[in-house]
């Protein structure tokens, strides 16, 4: 009995202490350890990497990721990493030749933005571009938010290259009533032996640049766009003329010549740009066909109604009359206010006298055309 009894008091005891070490370490199992540093942001792969020849380079073309590759929103734009590699013989791209070539920080990504999309150009040296034509380069592009990690490869795209003209060194724009008419140097173009490319036209390209913000001299690198430059025309001559400009905007003009190469345009880099902001200074037309009818009027009163053919300038405001008492003179004129049809009844003219009128057109502008041919009025003579 006695031993029996202690074997049962002793059980509980040692359950108990197991109890309290098994509570200890798993106490110490979950406590906090050192902080560990958060997983630097990679962001998502660009998967929509396109290129062409631009000039004597390769236009890269792509949308900047912004999120990370588990979806999360990037807190800023992360820098682009642009590799550079060759072309096998069989036209697909040799991995092992990639090389990193630019990286564009993240803060300057705007300044390469155009449309929502990266654009950025790999220049080519001209004397490679002309010793070894129809060379190939591939390129595909990484993106970094971290200096620890960067993102995955971007689709790989192959560009297949040829010389080009050189850039238009001058670009002439002078500004007309109905045209800002362009013109160019024909630019000199070097052909590699075996070839047949020739010049065969020109694009232009025209832009409105912010007139608070325009640049001082042609760089157009600081400028700021109301809306970047566009193809505006193609033309066969080494001129143009834009009538589809506006009166008092900014616009910059470049000029690229073309190609032809494997059946597809190819164009030069861009000339020198023209900046011009046409200033409306030119007058409309004289009116033409000015008659003028005597009118009786009640107790001995007569009257003088004038009537002219319409102005077809787009931006008419008006009409100005005037009248004199001798020929030759401008005289005075009869209405302060811009009559807005060609018409004109004049009332304050005495029987026994002779009037000339002449009226003249006036633009939005401001400007004032020339005087119409006076037309007499002869009321010495008793109407019918």
């Amino acid at each position: 009995m006695n031993g029996r009894s202690t074997i049962t008091h002793c059980q509980p005891r040692f359950d108990m202490r197991f109890s309290i070490f098994l509570f200890l370490a798993l106490a110490g199992c979950g406590a906090p350890g050192e902080p560990q540093p958060p997983s630097p942001p990679v962001p998502s792969p660009i998967a929509d990497l396109a290129a062409h020849q631009q000039g004597n380079g390769v236009r890269l073309i792509f949308t900047l990721p912004g999120r990370t590759a588990g979806g999360e929103r990037l807190s800023e734009p992360p820098a682009v990493e642009i590799f550079r590699g060759t072309v096998k013989s069989n036209g697909s791209a040799d991995h092992k030749t990639f090389k990193l070539v630019y990286t564009i920080p993240g803060a300057l990504a705007d300044v390469y933005e155009t449309q929502g999309k990266i654009q950025f150009t790999d220049p080519i040296a001209p004397e490679d571009l002309r010793a070894h034509p129809g060379s190939m380069y591939a390129y595909r592009v990484r993106t970094r938010a971290s200096k620890k990690m960067d993102s995955a490869d971007s689709n790989t795209v192959t560009q297949k290259l040829y010389p080009v003209a050189d850039r238009i060194a001058s670009l002439n724009a002078q500004v007309t009533q109905a045209a800002i008419e362009l013109s160019w140097p024909v630019p000199s173009f070097e052909t590699t032996a075996g070839t047949n490319e020739t010049i065969s036209g020109y694009h232009i390209y025209r832009g409105e640049i912010d007139s608070a913000a325009a640049p001082s001299t042609n760089d157009l690198s600081q400028a700021k766009w109301k809306s970047p430059p566009i193809l505006l025309a193609p033309s066969q001559s080494n001129s143009y003329r834009d009538t589809l400009f506006e009166f008092e905007k900014k616009y910059a003009y470049q000029v690229r010549s073309v190609i032809i190469a494997d059946g597809n345009p190819i164009e030069s880099d861009d000339s020198v740009p023209a900046i011009v902001t046409p200033h409306d200074t030119f007058p409309p037309a004289a009116p033409q066909n000015l008659v003028a009818a005597e009118i009786p009027g009640a107790n001995n009163t007569v009257a003088v109604d004038l009537s002219w053919s319409i102005n077809p300038e787009t931006d008419l405001a008006g009409y100005y009359v005037y009248r004199t008492e001798k020929q030759g003179d401008r005289g005075e004129l009869l209405a302060a206010d811009l009559l807005l049809s060609p018409a004109y009844h004049d009332s304050a003219v005495q029987a026994g006298h002779k009037y000339w009128y002449s009226v003249t057109a006036v633009d939005r502008a401001g400007n004032e055309s020339a005087l119409s041919e006076q037309i007499l009025a002869d009321l010495t003579q008793p109407l019918p």
